[in-house]
């Protein structure tokens, strides 16, 4: 089972960083994400969903090559290709996988204009080496799927983790 983590930060580019983290570790094998998401509350207040995989161009590029197959079948693969590039970049913009789209406009409208959030779907995680690497960042832990117990566990990780990784005051 996974579990969200919605994660808010005082602008677009900490939240960027944060993902982009994130995505680091997962190469690394620290982690594993099924989604991540930067979610944006511009300063107009408009809600913008800033995707890590975009399923049009994933669904268009699909469909091309596959338009293409059977356009070779009946050797028109150019043609064939394009229209499968069409129909895939179609099935690909109303498919939604990860966390919920709506959802995540939804707590995006609780952001102040200006901030960002990032939303991690996260499948598993080596906590005592992915906490400290995105506690740095700081940021406000503003939903997760945790029981209450856990997600309390959590909190007192990540202020113990950014306590021992602050600058000692002079």
């Amino acid at each position: 089972m996974s579990n969200l983590f919605a994660i808010a930060y005082p602008d677009l580019a900490t939240a960027r960083a944060v993902r982009d983290e994130a995505v680091a570790l997962q190469k690394q094998r620290l982690i594993e994400l099924e989604d991540a998401v930067v979610v944006e509350r511009r300063e107009d207040g408009k809600i913008k969903l800033h995707q890590q995989v975009s399923t049009t161009g994933a669904g268009a590029a699909s469909g091309a090559v596959w338009g293409g197959v059977i356009g070779l079948l009946f050797f028109m693969p150019f043609l064939g290709a394009a229209v499968g590039g069409a129909a895939g970049a179609a099935v690909g913009a109303t498919t939604d996988i990860g966390v919920d789209d709506d959802f995540m406009r939804q707590v995006g409208q609780h952001l102040q204009p200006g901030t960002a959030a990032v939303f991690l779907l996260v499948r598993t995680a080596t906590a005592d080496k992915v906490v400290p690497a995105l506690a740095r960042y700081g940021g406000q832990i503003i939903q997760t799927s945790l029981s209450a117990e856990a997600e309390a566990g959590l909190m007192a990780t990540v202020e113990a983790s950014r306590a021992h990784t602050a600058p000692a005051s002079a």
